[in-house]
Formats: structure tokens, sequence, C-alpha cells
């Protein structure tokens, strides 16, 4: 961009912004934009520039060399996002090159209309290739039943997460997805205090493991209370200790 088409674009700039435009003022965009030519796209550039609202509404707008920039490369690359290059049958790679770049060029320019649509894929796999996914276990043909053959309610119930939470725990009933809680109430949690681990007969109903029998059960809390009790009386053991005698040697 020459200064004087560098002032032309600013006289642009002027009548939104009512800027001085002058010959310093020229000479600076035209070494800002050396390498932006000066055509419609810069044009519209300006006129996206200033047909956007700012984002503080009481912000001025002020365009700069860099938001020419920018805008008229995001026109021109608005018009290349359908585009595909359609090579020719033993081109050389210089020809690759030349033919692409001249297509690029036209149509980022506006000069040839742009693709108005996306190319599709065509086509499907070949009867042999779903025969052996097929033979594999491949159900994707399948057909999806209607809810009347299958009624969501069946679905739901089929559907289990995984872990301990994935039941009902047969010690405090705590329900699917949620956690386990004591038997003991407190004003915070009136229904019992949700504990950060499952009941082990919840972890044995998750694995598929068989329960307790209640003999069972009450054998295991036996043991339990015994070996707590032993604890308690060696720690009790251990605080009364009695205090060494000092023996005084006969002289």
């Amino acid at each position: 961009m020459t200064p004087s088409e560098a002032a032309q674009l600013l006289g642009h700039c002027a009548a939104f912004d009512n800027r001085t435009v002058g010959k310093v003022d020229a000479r600076a965009w035209s070494a800002a934009l050396h390498d932006v030519p000066f055509d419609e796209d810069a044009v519209a550039a300006v006129a996206a520039f200033y047909g956007t609202p700012p984002k503080d509404p009481s912000q001025k707008l002020w365009i700069q060399p860099h938001n020419v920039r920018t805008l008229r490369t995001k026109i021109r690359n608005a018009r290349l996002e359908n585009f595909q290059y359609e090579p020719l049958p033993d081109e050389s790679v210089g020809e690759y090159l030349a033919r692409y770049r001249g297509q690029v060029q036209a149509i980022a320019s506006g000069r040839i209309a742009a693709p108005t649509g996306r190319l599709a894929l065509e086509g499907g796999p070949t009867r042999q290739f779903v025969a052996e996914l097929e033979a594999r276990g491949w159900e994707g043909n399948r057909e999806v039943p209607d809810e009347d053959d299958e009624p969501a309610a069946e679905l739901i119930e089929t559907v289990r997460r995984t872990g301990p939470l994935g039941v009902v725990c047969p010690m405090c009933a705590a329900e699917i997805g949620f956690p386990c809680k004591s038997n003991y109430a407190t004003k915070k949690h009136p229904l019992g205090k949700p504990l950060s681990k499952p009941h082990t007969a919840r972890i044995r109903a998750a694995s598929g493991e068989p329960q307790q029998t209640p003999e069972q059960r009450a054998a295991e809390e036996e043991r339990i209370r015994a070996a707590s009790a032993r604890a308690l009386a060696r720690i009790e053991a251990d605080e009364n200790i009695p205090d060494a005698d000092i023996v005084e040697e006969a002289s």
C-alpha cells in the first residue's frame, strides 16, 4: 500500500471517526501496511470494524493498521471455508503448487465465486467388510426397538453403576448411588452420618459374594468386641506399671 493509497484508506476511516488525515499519517499507515494492497477487502475491513459495537458502549472506536490487516484476512478466509483443491491427473509438484495458489488467490480475492457447500462423503463399507465385522460380533445394523416393545422403565432397571454404590446396602438400606450411613443420628444428620466407606455387607453384595447369616454376623461382632476388649486391657496394663523400687546398697 503506497502513501497515496493509505491516504485514501484513511479517508474511509475519517468518515467514521472524524480523524484528521495528513501526509505523516499516510506515510505511517503505508509503512505499517506495506504488504497489504489497497483493495475492496481493505475498505470492507474498515466498514466491518466500525460496524461492530465496542464491548464498552462508552468507548470510542479508533481503528489501527493491525485491525485492517486482521479483518481483511478474516474476510478473505471466509471465502475459502468450503474450498477444496481438485487435482489434475499426473500433475507435477510444481504444477500442483501453481494451480493451488492460483485457485486460492482467485477465490480469496472474490474474482471467482466461493464454494457454497461442503463436499460430502459418499458410499459406504463393502458387503465383505460388513460381513467380517458381523462375524466378529458387530451389531451395527441391529434395529432399535420401539418404546412399546421395551419400556423405558425396564431399560432403566438394567442400568447399574459399578462398585458398592451400585446396589442397595443390606445393612443401612442406603439406596443406589447414595453412600452408607451410620446408625447414630446427629443434629446435622438426623438419619445417620454418611460414611466415607461402604459397609462390608454392601461390598460383598456388589461383588456377588453370599451374605452372612445372622449367626455369622453375631460371631463376627463377638470377635470384634473380644479384640477390642483385649486391646483395652493391654492399654490399661501399660498405664498401671508400678514404679520401680529403689534399693539402697549397704555401705
